[in-house]
């Protein structure tokens, strides 16, 4: 006859999933059909239709979330070149990101610019967005894995049970 048996449930405790994101505010503008077809300084060219974007400060590769900080729309694009050169701008993005971000009207807008170490592309990107978010905020602890529990469950007495018909040798 089956036993019940009851398990105590356990869980880990519950830890934030918080993630050192690297955040740049300010203001963005769009390239000028002008630069399509140019050489970035990544070497690739330049094409207004890709979601992609200048920034001074961040890696070439890195993927980054650009929010305009007027109507909370966003967009992931590849940064690929260097820029913007104007006092107060973060970054420069191709004609299709701006759209995306229901920018073209204006021009320029606030945006939150986002780059997460776990989004990058490669473990080179990483590591460099990992550091540059360390040097921003020395005082933070890195971000640990949480504590696994396994909650312990007696085994079944298997000694007398047959596994699939099979006869295996087991002494009488």
């Amino acid at each position: 006859m089956p036993q019940d048996i009851e398990f105590e449930e356990t869980s880990a405790p519950v830890v934030p999933d918080i993630e050192p994101v690297y955040v740049h505010k300010g203001k963005a503008s769009y390239y000028a059909d002008f630069f399509h077809g140019r050489t970035t300084a990544s070497g690739e060219r330049f094409s207004q239709n890709r979601l992609t974007a200048a920034s001074r400060r961040l890696p070439l590769g890195s993927r980054v979330t650009v929010t305009n900080a007027d109507n909370g729309r966003s967009v992931e694009v590849v940064i690929n070149d260097r820029g913007p050169y104007v006092k107060g701008r973060v970054i420069d993005l191709s004609r299709k990101a701006a759209t995306e971000l229901g920018m073209i009207e204006d021009g320029v807008v606030n945006v939150r610019v986002e780059a997460r170490p776990s989004d990058q592309p490669n473990r080179s990107l990483r590591q460099r967005l990992e550091q540059m978010v360390a040097a921003l905020y020395p005082d933070r602890k890195p971000v640990t894995e949480p504590p696994v529990t396994v909650a312990e469950r007696p085994e079944p007495d298997l000694d007398n049970t047959n596994l699939g018909g099979t006869d295996l040798g087991a002494a009488d």
